[in-house]
């Protein structure tokens, strides 16, 4: 590590209060979904370097997630949409008064690498590319049913309903790149890197609806003082250029 990224780290411990490794490092595991991982990986491998503890990623989808949590297997934090945790907290799964939000998310169009790329600069200029457009996919889950809303809104449902295909089990860029819809709608950090598409970029501000993420320490843990700083540290100040990074934002003030 350069001096100069020693002296932010040691900064950053002393400013949020966290410990230094070798001897306070610990082993933690956070459990993810697709949904935030590309945040929770750079946040993870940012708390190692700073802290010299070890923090696993596990990336899982929605229900085998769902089951950890509800047959109590091993992990330390769990990170979803914040509405889930009024749900854990009544189930004791998660520790009280934990519970931090740390990130959020809209939903961002992609088209096939080559494609003509339809204008979404303006809600107006949206709708008339949703109309225009073949077949449209978004997910069934996550910030997926927020287009539903955002159609209905901008009264066209009723037109494209035949054309819209949910897409499941995988990245709605894939089907793009597939061929398999003309154009896609995903969270920001989720229709981005992948290979075959083109981002048009996130829906006009006045369309977007935000999907809002949360962490909090399970009552599982065995390390939860390790936890509770990992916690600390993703709804910091000092995650936010990390946060924004990965595709999400921090949360609205």
């Amino acid at each position: 590590m350069t001096i100069r990224k020693s002296l932010f780290a040691l900064g950053l411990l002393a400013a949020l209060g966290l410990s230094n490794g070798p001897a306070g490092a610990a082993d933690i595991t956070i459990l993810v979904n697709q949904g935030a991982l590309s945040g929770v990986r750079d946040l993870a491998a940012a708390f190692e370097q700073v802290t010299a503890n070890k923090v696993t990623v596990d990336f899982v989808g929605i229900p085998q997630q769902a089951d950890k949590m509800k047959y109590d297997l091993p992990g330390d934090l769990v990170v979803n949409f914040l509405a889930s945790f009024d749900q854990y907290a009544k189930d004791g799964k998660v520790v009280a008064g934990t519970v931090t939000e740390w990130a959020r998310a809209g939903n961002g169009v992609a088209v096939k690498a080559g494609a003509t790329k339809p204008d979404i600069s303006t809600a107006e200029h949206f709708k008339q590319a949703m109309l225009n457009a073949k077949s449209i996919g978004h997910s069934g889950a996550g910030t997926g049913p927020f287009s539903t809303r955002m159609f209905q809104k901008l009264g066209i449902y009723d037109q494209i309903k035949d054309k819209i295909k949910i897409i499941n089990g995988t990245p709605v860029a894939v089907a793009v790149a597939r061929g398999e819809v003309e154009i896609g709608i995903q969270q920001t950090n989720v229709i981005q890197p992948v290979a075959g598409t083109q981002y048009l970029g996130p829906l006009p501000a006045d369309l977007i609806e935000y999907g809002r993420f949360g962490v909090a320490v399970r009552t599982v843990s065995k390390n939860q003082d390790t936890a509770r700083e990992m916690a600390k540290f993703m709804a910091s100040p000092y995650a936010a250029q990390l946060v924004r990074r990965s595709g999400m934002e921090p949360p609205a003030k």
